[in-house]
């Protein structure tokens, strides 16, 4: 079905629509529904089985029929979470049309206590639905359906990312405990650094306790375990790395512009205005931290390699100041205008102006 991200683009005829919104959980799920020609709004639990959720959308859909109602559409949504999208590929594998909202779009009292329950959250879910089925924005806004090969593309990335900030996990814990026994010296990261664990020696003389000794070890064992899966995972460059995140995470993404890729990349700002008050409140973390973490880290080495590029040029003009907070500001503005340049490269085959390539080899 035609649509964008913000709001539907079909017409929507109510009555031979049959809408149904799911809460899902690890032990039920709880669906609602709008039915044509019904005066009740219907709810159902049922266990996770897209069976069964099946059985009852075409029991809805008789319900309707029974009652003098021809349904032409049926159009189901749920709120993105630990199931991910196999549900919505599932379901329009049956004919059903799927959608799968994005959670931090649907607004919420703010009230410092409310009521919450599965049975509000079907209706917060089913008016936020009914309104983007309607055309109209700031209801909620869907997520990109990705395919199964969409997804595995994603996983090595990730996969890196969880692996990297385990080894930092684990480093960390390593010199924490050695501190704690005024040991200040010692690399983890060494090759025999476990060999040298049972040398160590206190300031007092004298050798780890025993229990220590053992946990330190045991954590040694992760880390070069973690250490070795960095290397399966990940054995090229940081160049291809970036190309890759960008590739699985953004560009195969349907976007209407540089804008709206940049949102999605999570590289715009978030204003903060009150009459004649105006600042801006940083980076608005909306959009996704993988991209934005990986642009800023492309923009910080694009100065180093690229320093002749009009855009390397730009940025040393507009940062002549050494304060630390303007540098800071400009290189997302950098990040942001690479973004947008490399997505032109990849769908439109523009070259950007002054850019060096690496000659095949």
């Amino acid at each position: 079905m035609p649509s964008d991200l913000s709001k539907s683009l079909v017409v929507l005829n109510q009555d031979s629509t049959l809408i149904a919104v799911i809460e899902l959980s690890l032990s039920n799920w709880l669906v609602a529904g709008l039915v044509p020609g019904l005066r009740r709004q219907p709810r159902k639990k049922l266990d996770p089985d897209p069976d069964a959720l099946l059985a009852l959308l075409w029991r809805w859909r008789d319900e309707a029929i029974k009652a003098g109602r021809t349904i032409e559409r049926i159009t189901v949504a749920y709120e993105a979470g630990r199931d991910g999208f196999w549900l919505a590929r599932w379901l329009h594998a049956h004919g059903i049309e799927a959608h799968v909202i994005h959670p931090n779009s649907i607004p919420v009292p703010r009230e410092h206590r409310r009521a919450k329950s599965d049975r509000l959250d079907t209706e917060l879910l089913l008016r936020g639905f009914l309104g983007w089925l309607r055309g109209e924005e700031k209801h909620c806004s869907m997520a990109q359906i990705p395919s199964i090969e969409e997804e595995d593309l994603k996983r090595p990335n990730r996969e890196h990312q969880r692996l990297v900030n385990e080894r930092t996990s684990l480093i960390n814990r390593l010199k924490a405990c050695l501190i704690r026994f005024g040991i200040r010296n010692f690399n983890p990261k060494l090759k025999k650094a476990a060999e040298q664990l049972s040398r160590l020696l206190t300031p007092e003389g004298v050798a780890l306790p025993a229990n220590t000794l053992a946990e330190l070890g045991r954590d040694l064992a992760r880390l070069q375990l973690v250490k070795e899966q960095i290397k399966t995972i990940r054995v090229v460059g940081l160049g291809i790395e970036t190309a890759d995140v960008l590739g699985s995470e953004a560009f195969c993404r349907d976007l209407s512009d540089g804008r709206a890729l940049a949102r999605y990349g999570g590289l715009t700002g978030s204003p903060d205005e009150s009459g004649a008050m105006r600042r801006e409140q940083g980076l608005a973390r909306a959009g996704n931290s993988r991209v934005r973490r990986g642009m800023i880290q492309f923009a910080w080495r694009f100065l180093r390699f690229q320093k002749d590029s009009p855009l390397a040029q730009w940025y040393w003009q507009k940062s002549q100041s050494a304060r630390k907070d303007i540098r800071k500001l400009m290189i997302v503005a950098l990040a942001r205008k690479l973004l947008i340049a490399l997505w032109r490269m990849a769908t439109q085959g523009v070259i950007p102006e002054g850019i060096r390539l690496r000659e095949a080899a």
